[in-house]
């Protein structure tokens, strides 16, 4: 290919992984997605850097971790004078285009919609508002452009999404172009906690899927948990894949298809109230864990990439696959050399994950252990680290993949938890966080299980987290 690749991301709202058919669902929801994992490259294990939606954006947009960029919670406006996702490829001489939710504006409910010039990332066309579930509804879409003027949408939601990114391709495809499409689909709609799908849809999708953790949970999850609620929102996730079907017809009508790098992927999952009082701002797969597939050029017939990864790799992934410099500030790492089956031995195993809000707390994930902390005396909304956690969580992924079971403080997993202690003090400081120091959970034993299971007598180099990457680089 003699020019520079068009680059495309789809970003969905709160939909779990396991919402896909690529990975086992049932109800035949996401052809499309499925469609960009098999012909492209599909990120298996795919790890959100944090829970929550400002935080999960401003890594995006910056390839930074939460606290470096000091959007660690909800509220908190992206600073300026730092490397964007749109920065970089506008200084390239691409045009660039935002649509949809932002989120990273610092507005509350009372000031959800338009987003100063300053605060948008770099983007040069507009088209969005900071929150838009405050000011949208399914029929009724609500965004800002450039000017600061309203632009009221029709349609269906995501609908309306979706064809204003085809007319932004169609105006803008004779020079190369960054767009980002942010869906508030499939969040739910925050005035009336409910899954508003197109007509038809949630009856279509009732009864259809109920994954374990969901099953397991939900009985004591307030309102009655997922229930009511999967088919509304299995039913908005069709009509997103849907959507980007069209679009990507757009891009074959316009001979672009293979000329674009198309990436799926969603901000953070959902749990449906049933870890803690809400969606989201917990360690469990059912929120970190997302769907990412990209396809295009560098990744079209990329194959599986099992190993786990972090959504903080993206930016420096597209601008890498872009053949454009990644700047250094970028805590992230270009996930292409592991495409079609590549290595990246200076690639830690785990993968980090920070969470606030809810709680202050961390975490690091293997392909096969989830280890958490948290830090019970810090205040989640102001404190964006701690020197000080406790030992919270232990799940083993391969015999217990919903992690109903929480082994921490078990004598028998004694070496793994010690391991991946270590492991999580080293990616906080790596994060630019400092030192830290965690508390380890007391002792136990689990009832009928031997006191030193095979795992524990394992090997230091044969445990799953023993790899370590180079010193941390706190510089973005």
């Amino acid at each position: 290919m003699n020019r520079s690749p068009h680059v495309i991301v789809v970003l969905t709202d709160q939909q779990r992984w396991d919402t896909t058919g690529v990975h086992g669902n049932p109800a035949d929801v996401t052809p499309e997605f499925d469609a960009i994992a098999l012909e492209g490259t599909h990120f298996v294990q795919a790890i959100t850097p944090q829970p929550v939606c400002a935080p999960a954006r401003a890594a995006l947009q910056t390839g930074c971790w939460p606290t470096t960029t000091g959007v660690f919670r909800n509220g908190v406006p992206l600073p300026g004078g730092q490397p964007t996702l749109a920065s970089v490829f506008a200084d390239a001489g691409y045009v660039t285009g935002y649509i949809g939710k932002w989120h990273l504006g610092g507005a509350d409910a009372a000031q959800a919609g338009p987003v100063p010039a300053t605060r948008r990332g770099g983007y040069q066309h507009w088209l969005a508002s900071d929150l838009l579930e405050f000011t949208s509804n399914a029929y009724r879409t609500i965004l800002w452009d450039e000017a600061g003027k309203p632009v009221r949408l029709v349609g269906y939601r995501s609908d309306a999404l979706m064809d204003a990114a085809v007319r932004f391709v169609a105006d803008h495809h004779g020079r190369p172009f960054l767009l980002f499409i942010s869906l508030l689909e499939p969040h739910h709609q925050n005035a009336t906690d409910d899954y508003p799908a197109p007509a038809g849809y949630r009856e279509r999708y009732e009864g259809r899927w109920m994954p374990a953790d969901l099953a397991a949970l939900s009985a004591h999850a307030p309102q009655g948990g997922a229930h009511r609620h999967l088919g509304g929102y299995l039913g908005q996730i069709k009509r997103v894949d849907e959507g980007v079907g069209r679009l990507r017809d757009a891009l074959r009508s316009l001979d672009l298809a293979d000329q674009t790098v198309l990436a799926w992927t969603a901000d953070h999952g959902s749990h449906f109230r049933t870890r803690n009082e809400e969606y989201k701002r917990s360690a469990h797969d059912a929120s970190v864990r997302v769907p990412l597939a990209l396809t295009g050029p560098g990744f079209t017939g990329g194959g599986r990439v099992t190993r786990p990864v972090s959504t903080v790799d993206l930016a420096p992934t597209l601008i890498h696959a872009a053949g454009l410099p990644v700047p250094e500030t970028m805590q992230g790492a270009s996930l292409l050399p592991l495409v079609r089956g590549g290595k990246d031995s200076h690639r830690p195993q785990e993968v980090y994950i920070q969470i606030s809000e809810s709680h202050l707390g961390r975490a690091v994930r293997t392909d096969r252990w989830k280890y958490a902390v948290a830090a019970p005396e810090a205040d989640p909304w102001r404190e964006a680290q701690s020197p000080y956690y406790q030992e919270t969580e232990l799940y083993d992924l391969h015999s217990d993949p919903y992690e109903l079971e929480n082994l921490i403080g078990l004598i028998s997993h004694r070496k793994i938890t010690d391991g991946l202690r270590s492991a999580l003090i080293a990616w906080i400081a790596r994060a630019g966080e400092g030192n830290a120091t965690i508390t380890p959970a007391p002792e136990r034993t689990l009832e009928g299980r031997a006191p030193q299971a095979q795992v524990a007598s394992l090997p230091w180099d044969e445990l799953p987290f023993a790899h370590r990457a180079a010193d941390p680089d706190p510089s973005c």
